[in-house]
């Protein structure tokens, strides 16, 4: 059985084992009652598969989820920021206030900052984890089958539906 692979059809090296010669393979054109080759159904064009993800439902179901949880903790945390520059700029006195001992309300709302940004930090890998990441791993799966052109990949939502 001759297999159209271009691995077969490469001569063997001086090093490997004799593999007896295989006589040339007849072309169609030789043999008048010969079924023309089929080749497997060409899979689609990675751009077409992309496009496909992106029309999806579950694509947009993570989208949305993303832009649900990112602009409104961005918009808080820029707020947040911001009332600390303006406090800082427009009112010294109030920021110079001694809260405990050498600690001024300035510095208690700066590691405030810090720990906003960890605690903002951990909420957002936490809700890509609990909400995007199963249903994003399937999106990638189906790309990856229909690029490779294993099967057309039904595009479908997660296992929840939070």
């Amino acid at each position: 059985m001759r297999l159209d692979d271009h691995w077969y059809d490469a001569a063997p090296a001086a090093s490997s084992p004799a593999v007896p010669p295989q006589a040339p393979h007849p072309s169609p054109a030789s043999q008048p009652s010969a079924v023309p080759p089929q080749h497997p159904p060409v899979p689609p064009s990675p751009h077409d598969a992309y496009l496909s993800v992106q029309r999806s439902a579950a694509f947009q179901q993570v989208r949305s989820r993303y832009r649900r949880f990112v602009l409104p903790a961005g918009a808080a945390f820029l707020l947040w920021y911001l009332a600390y520059v303006v406090c800082a700029v427009s009112a010294p006195g109030l920021m110079a206030r001694p809260v405990a001992g050498v600690l001024n309300v300035a510095m208690v709302a700066g590691l405030a900052q810090f720990a906003t940004t960890f605690l903002l930090t951990w909420l957002y890998a936490r809700h890509a984890r609990l909400r995007r990441d199963g249903i994003a791993l399937e999106l990638r799966w189906a790309t990856q089958e229909m690029t490779r052109g294993t099967g057309a990949a039904a595009i479908t939502v997660g296992r929840d539906a939070r």
